[in-house]
């Protein structure tokens, strides 16, 4: 009788006989190996020596992460092996951001206009607060000074704008924080709010990329929420289509009455992510579905979701910005929802929502998308005001120079602001624009040095040295009287807008008056303590040498004490951001 452990011993002698006879070099069929002697006995078995180990293969970093060195056999299939368990995916990194330096002082006598145009974009903060809270410093490109100013509402007790102005326009003087024998301006414009059952119908189209790259958590899914949230807001008197773009574009839902949620909800549910990014075909169809539910005197908008990683069709960025120029002409807005991280594209987002007279938002969470989609709702649809220009004149008799924070993408020149073809930024009802400018009384000391062979009776180039006006004056002198007996004044503010749907602009205009003594930060009211803070933070994350020894010592005290009443907590949460973002510095 045989034994379990004789058993055990037969089977392997059965095995490496087997083994043998399959290495052997000479052929073999299944009669040759019934015929096969008899295998020598376990004693007398002699490993055969293991094949040449090729040499450890160079590891492709294809997913950005770097694996150990490991045994040959696990090489081999290293490709059909998962990612090691704990270890996060981490995709290369081709985020896109536009480049961009600080603005530069000017010297009033040689150029003493300043022009851009208002931005509502607020998405720089987004995308700022998730890389602190993902434990990085952001690229300094991906700061940008107002987005983070304009992320905050402010407060005004002043006159509430009526029919005929749609904003009011503010301007402040104080002492600079960082150096108290200079100044700031601070200029405020608020627009009139609209509550959301007066709006005009909307005729909202939802173009979603729902290409491969979007199917993290944080992106498709975010957005899938997101909308969800502001369909909750739409009335029976509102339309929704919703068109998605992956390796081909299609209408999900043709144009949906707003009371149909169920309906509005189900197809933005079944949306999934896979293939390519035809983002040009989607934005076609996207203002194809707009043009044909198109409602006359009515707010018509296109909502983009992606994180912009393009890569079928046309994606140049010029063409793609020729486009939604072209589409604006038809009176259809867009606004963009960026999501994404190491592909994200926010330079094209950006250039988009400028382009099509909408504003730039980037979803960092479903509260954020609740803050851009519900509680600004009618910010982000309803627009009270077109093309708004500003320009600031200094005077050259109180400043000597200034310097725009912020605001650097849009720069306009001189002559635009008159140009009512020059396209400039919409403001939404409700929103708020806050411009900070920075400037060296006449007298004290200087950044720039003065040009030796510039008059300074030349007051920028008003008819050039030795030119005459209308009058026959000599137009430096008369520019430089005019200063002279405006001793009062710092600056002059004008702004340039249109009415919805008009074609020719209005101008409002204020003096910036000049203060006895400059007030000190402390004592002016908290939206101005808080709004000084947050852009000297912004100008500290961009490692900017202009405000010197400046940093999160004194601009996370100033914003701890100007929180205000904070409803939604957005304060407190930038002096949290602010403290994270000194520890990630040191």
């Amino acid at each position: 009788m045989q034994t379990p452990g004789s058993r055990a011993v037969g089977g392997l002698v059965m095995a490496v006989a087997l083994l043998n006879a399959c290495t052997s070099g000479a052929p073999h069929s299944r009669s040759q190996e019934a015929q096969s002697p008899t295998a020598p006995p376990v004693a007398d078995f002699k490993p055969m020596p293991p094949p040449p180990q090729p040499p450890s293969p160079v590891a492709v970093n294809v997913t950005g992460y770097a694996p150990p060195a490991m045994a040959p056999e696990a090489a081999r299939s290293r490709l059909m092996m998962p990612p090691p368990v704990g270890l996060p995916y981490q995709a290369p990194d081709t985020a896109k951001y536009e480049s961009y330096a600080d603005n530069p002082w000017q010297r009033v006598a040689e150029q003493p206009v300043s022009t851009f145009s208002a931005s509502v974009d607020t998405g720089s903060y987004a995308n700022v607060r998730r890389f602190i809270n993902r434990g990085q410093l952001p690229p300094k490109d991906a700061v940008r000074v107002e987005e983070l100013v304009n992320y905050f509402g402010f407060e005004d007790s002043g006159p509430s704008p009526d029919a005929r102005d749609p904003f009011k326009v503010r301007a402040q003087v104080i002492a600079s924080p960082w150096r108290t024998d200079r100044g700031l301006i601070r200029i405020t414009i608020k627009g009139k709010d609209v509550a959301k059952a007066t709006l005009p119908p909307a005729n909202l189209v939802f173009l979603v990329d729902v290409s491969g790259s979007m199917s993290p958590q944080d992106r498709l899914p975010l957005v899938q929420s997101g909308l969800k949230l502001l369909t909750a807001q739409l009335r029976p008197q509102d339309r929704v289509s919703l068109v998605t773009y992956a390796s081909g574009s299609q209408v999900v839902l043709p144009p949906t009455p707003g009371d149909q949620k169920d309906r509005i909800n189900q197809a933005i549910d079944q949306l999934r992510a896979s293939g390519g990014t035809y983002g040009e075909g989607g934005i076609r169809l996207a203002y194809a579905q707009a043009r044909e539910g198109l409602i006359k005197d009515g707010i018509n908008r296109v909502l983009l979701a992606t994180d912009g990683d393009l890569n079928i069709g046309v994606t140049d960025p010029l063409i793609l910005k020729a486009l939604v120029e072209e589409q604006r002409k038809h009176g259809i807005s867009l606004t963009t929802l960026g999501v994404g991280d190491s592909n994200y594209n926010e330079a094209l987002m950006k250039r988009l929502a400028d382009v099509g007279n909408g504003s730039y938002h980037y979803l960092d969470s479903l509260q954020e998308a609740h803050k851009v989609l519900v509680n600004e709702m009618t910010s982000t649809l309803a627009v009270i005001a077109q093309d708004l220009k500003l320009q600031v004149e200094f005077n050259p008799s109180t400043v000597q120079e200034y310097r725009l924070i912020g605001y650097e993408l849009h720069a306009l020149k001189r002559e635009d602001f008159n140009n009512d073809q020059v396209d400039a930024g919409d403001i939404g009802a409700g929103h708020q624009v806050t411009a900070l400018y920075e400037f060296i009384p006449k007298g004290a000391k200087g950044t720039v040095d003065p040009l030796r062979y510039g008059a300074e009776g030349d007051q920028g180039g008003k008819g050039g040295r030795g030119s005459k006006d209308g009058k026959g004056e000599d137009a430096g002198a008369t520019s430089s009287a005019r200063g002279n007996a405006r001793s009062n004044e710092l600056a002059w503010v004008k702004l340039r807008y249109k009415q919805p749907g008009e074609e020719r602009s209005q101008l409002t205009e204020l003096p910036v008056e000049r203060p006895a003594s400059l007030p000190t930060v402390s004592s002016l009211d908290a939206d101005a303590r808080f709004a000084v803070a947050v852009a000297a933070w912004g100008q500290w994350l961009r490692g900017s040498s202009l405000i010197g020894d400046y940093g999160p010592a004194q601009f996370v005290k100033l914003a701890r004490e100007s929180r205000g009443e904070d409803r939604y907590g957005h304060r407190a949460e930038f002096a949290r951001l602010a403290e994270l973002s000194a520890t990630l510095k040191q």
